[in-house]
């Protein structure tokens, strides 16, 4: 009877043991649900607050809306930016403390299985065993909490960029020149709202339609960028849309040309100096095709295949009259001023030449119309 009733005594107090090992699971799991909410909730109000500080920072910074900077934004260097920075490091804190009790209860709730395994069994032994197996969800639950909110690489970049927008502004005085001073403090503010936006992204505050509209946006403005850079000599890459270190690169060469503050960022003053320098090399190469275009017209009007205006314009019927000025010479009709066509036009300005000194007759019209050719196109 004793060893009858100390039997059912172990049998219940093992029950009793699961029973509660399996509460304070249940427990747990509860405690786990509850850090999970409210790390959603602290990450929902953090997106909030940066969005809220982006927007503050584009005053000045000029990414969605452009205006100009005045006199009393370069003297009062963003002071309005305090209030709505502060919350967003305020709330990212925040952010940062519920990320680290979810992942405290994660491990509390992988311990509470552990307990329970280990009592089922009825063994101690099978702790290491059951820490890697019935607790891989929970593990893997507690790496994904315990990982960073935002890539190390980001954070050092706001870090950089809210120090040197803070440099920036101590560094305007009233004897800085405005033109100068706006520049300067337009940049680094840019800067900062595009550090911002990459938090704000790294973050996970944007819907998977809203990340796939931002790429698309990024990819095409990237690509114009890297075609006006390449149109204006400074960028030789791929044109790809990706902002990588080459089109960084590219757009701190112009910068450096300009005399403007070097960030790799296309700020107001960057734009406006990229515009120009694209305008240029287009007004140079459009004064060039007027001028090829008007030569030839010249030439063949000289030769007499060209009856229209010397007016730089190369049409159709430009073309044709080139194309049998070339066959009279004996070159391919190629409708282009290639290296063949000049090289006939100079074998006959040489052969006219030659027959000019040999005689005593004064020149014909023909002949003194192919000299004139050869100071008439171009070589």
């Amino acid at each position: 009877m004793a060893l009858l009733l100390a039997a059912c005594g172990g049998g219940d107090g093992q029950t009793d043991g699961v029973e509660a090992a399996e509460a304070k699971v249940t427990a747990k799991e509860k405690a786990v649900a509850e850090a999970q909410t409210a790390y959603d909730e602290s990450r929902e109000a953090f997106c909030t607050s940066s969005q809220s500080y982006i927007t503050a920072i584009d005053r000045y910074g000029d990414v969605f809306n452009q205006t100009e900077v005045t006199v009393g934004d370069v003297k009062t260097a963003g002071a309005d930016l305090a209030k709505p920075g502060g919350e967003a490091e305020s709330s990212a804190n925040e952010a940062l403390a519920a990320r680290d009790d979810l992942a405290e209860a994660e491990q509390e709730l992988a311990d509470a299985k552990d307990a329970l395994a280990e009592v089922t069994s009825g063994t101690s032994t099978s702790t290491t065993e059951t820490e890697s197996t019935g607790s891989t969800e929970a593990e893997d639950s507690r790496t994904r909490t315990t990982e960073p909110i935002l890539p190390n690489a980001t954070t050092d970049r706001v870090k950089q960029a809210e120090a040197d927008f803070t440099a920036a502004s101590d560094g305007i005085t009233d004897q800085t020149p405005l033109a100068e001073a706006g520049a300067q403090f337009n940049a680094a503010a840019f800067a900062l709202e595009v550090a911002w936006m990459r938090v704000y992204v790294d973050a996970g505050c944007l819907s998977e339609e809203q990340q796939v509209q931002a790429q698309t946006a990024v990819h095409d403005y990237t690509t114009d960028l890297q075609t006006s850079l390449s149109t204006a000599g400074f960028y030789d890459g791929e044109i790809d849309g990706v902002y990588g270190p080459a089109t960084v690169d590219a757009v701190t060469a112009l910068q450096k040309e300009n005399g403007l503050p070097e960030t790799g960022f296309v700020d107001r003053s960057t734009a406006a100096a990229l515009d120009a320098a694209v305008l240029a090399k287009q007004s140079s190469a459009a004064s060039e095709a007027v001028t090829t275009a008007a030569a030839v017209q010249s030439t063949l009007k000289l030769a007499g295949y060209w009856d229209g205006p010397v007016d730089g314009q190369w049409t159709e019927d430009l073309t044709d009259a080139l194309k049998a000025f070339q066959t009279e010479l004996g070159v391919a009709p190629s409708g282009e001023v290639d290296a063949a066509t000049l090289n006939a036009l100079q074998r006959k300005i040489a052969d006219a030449k030659s027959a000019a000194t040999s005689t005593t007759a004064p020149p014909t019209t023909e002949r003194s119309v192919t000299t004139d050719v050869s100071t008439t196109l171009p070589t």
